[in-house]
């Protein structure tokens, strides 16, 4: 079994239509926006396949993405009734098995159990029930994991966060978790990350808010280059911890920093903006854009980092607000795995 990096084919990218009942209630106006314009983007390059709580919010959805002039042959609807929309954590982990695959649900726990998440742990096994997966079988582990939570370079080398890991599983020492990760997410080691945060992340750090892997040994990150800021000496560190990694054979990683938005205020609250929760996409980076001057660098950062792929830019001030942004409201579909 192998555990495909995100930049590998793609059948789909999954995503949930936020509704009202929701937690973008209050803004689901902007949210709904930024979620045409995401669809719009996938479609571009491959099928969306949208979650819909029931028949009424598909039909509303439809009219919104076709006003919009999405290509809607690469739209495919799958009902349920779901608690909120971050499906990179409630959604479906997925490895190569032989010549297909295997389908794995982890437990589900609204990152430590901060929120309701009864309904969105039951997510892979209802799409399983629909046939999503084809016949791939699934595997239920009783552990908590969020797919936010992890990385993989796809040739074996998992990368994560100790913060989160720890808080998820605070009687668990270093050597167990890294254990139960390679065995479940067939992989050969694991590369833990000691520091890095993000004020307004309500997931303990989950690793897709501050460092990814890019094709050819390479790892962007999300750096911090005012010192007056309070996220300044923790992703300092965090640099340094990144610089002090090794390839599987040895060698230094090839690093990308990505720059710094100027900080956004919600109601007091500062807002999570990282470039780093970028969505990789089949020929295609989707990127997340704040209305920051430093949307453009992180755009060029990106295209130096994945060369050959478009770099598109997604709106996605609105998403912050729920803490979250583009990468942690989608799963990717690895090519060939669909029903």
């Amino acid at each position: 079994m192998r555990f495909p990096a995100e930049w590998e084919p793609q059948s789909a990218v999954l995503v949930a239509w936020p509704h009202a009942g929701t937690d973008w209630a209050a803004r689901l106006g902007e949210v709904e926006d930024t979620y045409i314009a995401l669809v719009a983007a996938i479609t571009r390059f491959q099928q969306a396949w949208i979650c819909v709580a029931d028949d009424d919010l598909q039909t509303y959805a439809e009219a919104r993405l076709r006003s919009a002039r999405v290509d809607m042959e690469r739209v495919r609807f799958v009902p349920f009734d779901y608690d909120d929309t971050w499906l990179r954590d409630s959604g479906p982990i997925v490895l190569r098995d032989g010549d297909g695959f295997r389908v794995l649900d982890f437990h589900f726990t609204a990152w430590g159990g901060k929120f309701e998440a009864g309904r969105d742990d039951r997510l892979v096994e209802s799409l399983a029930a629909q046939g999503v997966f084809g016949d791939a079988p699934r595997q239920r582990i009783d552990f908590a994991l969020e797919g936010g939570g992890i990385e993989t370079d796809g040739a074996g080398t998992l990368l994560t966060t100790w913060r989160c890991l720890h808080e998820r599983h605070p009687r668990a020492g270093r050597a167990d978790l890294e254990a139960k990760l390679r065995g479940w997410l067939a992989q050969e080691r694991v590369l833990w990350l000691d520091h890095g945060y993000l004020e307004g992340d309500d997931t303990d750090a989950h690793i897709d808010t501050l460092a990814r892997f890019a094709p050819g040994d390479a790892i962007v990150f999300q750096a911090c280059d005012d010192p007056g800021d309070p996220h300044h000496a923790e992703l300092q560190a965090m640099a340094a911890e990144i610089a002090a990694l090794r390839t599987a054979d040895g060698r230094p990683y090839r690093l990308y920093p990505l720059p710094w938005a100027a900080p956004i205020i919600d109601q007091d609250r500062r807002l999570a903006a990282s470039y780093a929760n970028f969505l990789i996409v089949n020929g295609a980076v989707l990127m997340p854009a704040y209305g920051d001057p430093a949307d453009d660098r992180a755009a060029t950062v990106l295209a130096d980092a994945f060369p050959g792929r478009e770099i598109v830019q997604v709106p996605c001030r609105p998403l912050i607000w729920q803490n979250g942004s583009l990468h942690c409201i989608t799963m990717q579909i690895p090519l060939g795995l669909g029903g």
